[in-house]
């Protein structure tokens, strides 16, 4: 009689289970491609590399394995994501101003809502670096330099419409001279370049003096000195109102789930969490953030203001007029 009432039970909770639908699976289950929009060596690709290694401890002991997609700085990759897979198996790196400066001031391919960025997981100042070698020991020389020889100076940056090129228009106009701005695809080829001599400095981030020591920052453009680089003055301090930089974070095709978008979200804030990755980020000279999917809509909203105001200051694009988008 036990058994009899053992097996009649068992099989009323299989059919409560068979009305209930199936299960919900666990995300992830197999490894995640996660699509670098730049060529390796830059900032997007250091921080994905280290938030790999950390990747299985936080998503089921499953791998995440990074591919590049390098073009029009970013754009090419970004316009198209949302004909990519949308099963949660394919992110990509996002970054800000880029994918508000880019669609705001030429056809990129995208729009900025087209990326659906669901965690900002950093932050990088703005930073003019030169060889180690250079012969301008400060910015003022070679702002000096600059004015003497209009045109003449050359920064490599991380492509077109960008942090970096929006660092180097700012200091054309603060300073009162006219420089080149040199796009590269990507940090790490911008950085070889000014290592390499082929430019007169970069238009970059701070990281890059952290991390390249045959480069030399001369100044960031942070709120205040970084603790990596305290003996960097900041642009404030050398009377240019000047305080920008990237975010840089992961974003996922279109008819991604809900569901799914959140629990990479959650991933990436788990991993920020980890007090070993935050070591190595800080050590790194970045500086973490935690814009997740909750706090995405907000932040978007503030960043296009921000930057829409910034393009109308420096003549990159028209006014908007009353009513207009």
């Amino acid at each position: 009689m036990e058994t009899f009432r053992t097996l009649m039970g068992a099989a009323g909770l299989a059919v409560a289970l068979a009305a209930a639908g199936p299960a919900v699976a666990e995300y992830p289950e197999k490894p995640v491609t996660y699509i670098i929009p730049f060529g390796p060596g830059g900032e997007s690709d250091i921080t994905a590399r280290m938030q790999q290694e950390f990747w299985p401890k936080h998503a089921n002991d499953e791998e995440v394995v990074i591919q590049y997609k390098p073009g029009g700085g970013g754009s090419q990759a970004w316009s198209q994501l949302n004909s990519m897979a949308s099963d949660g198996y394919t992110i990509m790196g996002a970054n800000v101003p880029h994918t508000i400066l880019q669609p705001m001031i030429a056809d990129s391919g995208y729009q900025t809502d087209d990326v659906n960025v669901v965690h900002y997981f950093h932050y990088t100042p703005d930073a003019v670096v030169v060889p180690k070698d250079s012969e301008f020991q400060t910015l003022q020389d070679l702002i000096d330099h600059a004015k003497e020889n209009p045109g003449a100076v050359t920064f490599a940056g991380s492509g077109s419409n960008s942090a970096n090129h929006l660092m180097q228009q700012q200091l054309d106009k603060l300073a009162g001279i006219t420089t080149t701005y040199v796009p590269f695809k990507g940090t790490g080829a911008a950085v070889q370049a000014i290592m390499g001599n082929q430019t007169t400095a970069g238009a970059t981030y701070s990281t890059v003096g952290v991390n390249y020591p045959e480069t030399r920052v001369l100044a960031v453009a942070a709120e205040e000195r970084l603790p990596s680089l305290p003996d960097v003055p900041t642009f404030q301090e050398l009377g240019l109102d000047w305080v920008g930089g990237a975010y840089r974070g992961v974003a996922v095709p279109a008819g991604v789930s809900e569901d799914i978008k959140q629990q990479v979200s959650d991933i990436v804030s788990d991993i920020n969490a980890d007090p070993a990755f935050r070591q190595k980020m800080e050590d790194g000279g970045f500086v973490l953030t935690a814009i997740d999917l909750e706090k995405m809509p907000a932040f978007l909203e503030e960043q296009k203001a921000k930057y829409r105001g910034i393009a109308e200051e420096m003549g990159l694009v028209e006014p908007q007029t009353a009513g207009s988008e």
